[in-house]
């Protein structure tokens, strides 16, 4: 579904993302993970048309989107829940899920998305009429994921969807992902909670400075001595 090859981006002087290349296929949850500063958000920023990229390819259903438009890229099927929510703070969750939907125009279809959604995420219904801003940390990640999905996506990128939240909030967002694959979305999970991220995960990368070190199926990663000592904390 989406091929990354020998991707280069530059910020001023520094060289972000060193000719990576990454597969997703589809209906896949593909993961990357690595330390801040490695990379990871710039990828899905590069995909998503967001940060200009120096060289490289990346291809999605055969076509290479490289530098297209946000826009474009947004109504080919590929959608980006940010990193920090990005929630519109002065709008109720229900104003938030229909900005969702901007670039649709089948309401029937819509509103059966929006039940979706309030199914997924029984606690945004309950609170629909709710100003967003007003909202926990872990109510709006669960709003920013139901705003993505309310673009009907076909390949659903992640930036740090547990970032800043409890940990009972944790297991529920990963449990999300997995409902969300399972309704037929690709996924594309950037993560600094590793384990979870892992054990979710069909395929996982591992990024450092710009540079993918390590990648294999999710389940061999979470039990790779390198992986467990760098970013889990322990080892065998």
């Amino acid at each position: 579904m989406l091929k990354i090859r020998d991707l280069n981006v530059h910020y001023g002087g520094i060289h972000a993302l060193r000719g990576i290349s990454i597969d997703v296929p589809e209906n896949k949850i593909v993961t990357l993970i690595g330390a801040n500063g490695a990379g990871k958000s710039t990828t899905l920023r590069s995909i998503m048309g967001l940060v200009k990229s120096s060289s490289g390819e990346v291809v999605y259903n055969g076509e290479n989107i490289l530098n297209k438009r946000t826009r474009d890229i947004v109504s080919k099927g590929i959608v980006m829940v940010p990193e920090g929510r990005r929630v519109f703070p002065n709008l109720n969750v229900e104003e938030n899920l229909i900005l969702g939907a901007y670039i649709r125009k089948d309401k029937e279809a819509i509103k059966k998305d929006m039940n979706f959604v309030y199914e997924l995420f029984p606690r945004l219904k309950e609170r629909k009429w709710q100003k967003a801003g007003t909202m926990s940390g872990g109510e709006q990640q669960m709003l920013a994921v139901g705003r993505a999905l309310m673009t009907k996506p076909k390949l659903l990128l992640m930036d740090e969807p547990s970032l800043g939240l409890a940990p009972l909030i944790v297991k529920d967002i990963f449990q999300i992902i997995k409902e969300i694959h399972k309704d037929g979305v690709t996924i594309l999970l950037v993560e600094q909670n590793a384990k979870a991220a892992l054990e979710i995960a069909d395929y996982g990368y591992v990024l450092e400075t710009g540079t993918i070190v390590l990648e294999g199926k999710g389940k061999d990663l979470l039990n790779n001595d390198d992986v467990q000592r760098a970013y889990l904390g322990e080892a065998k």
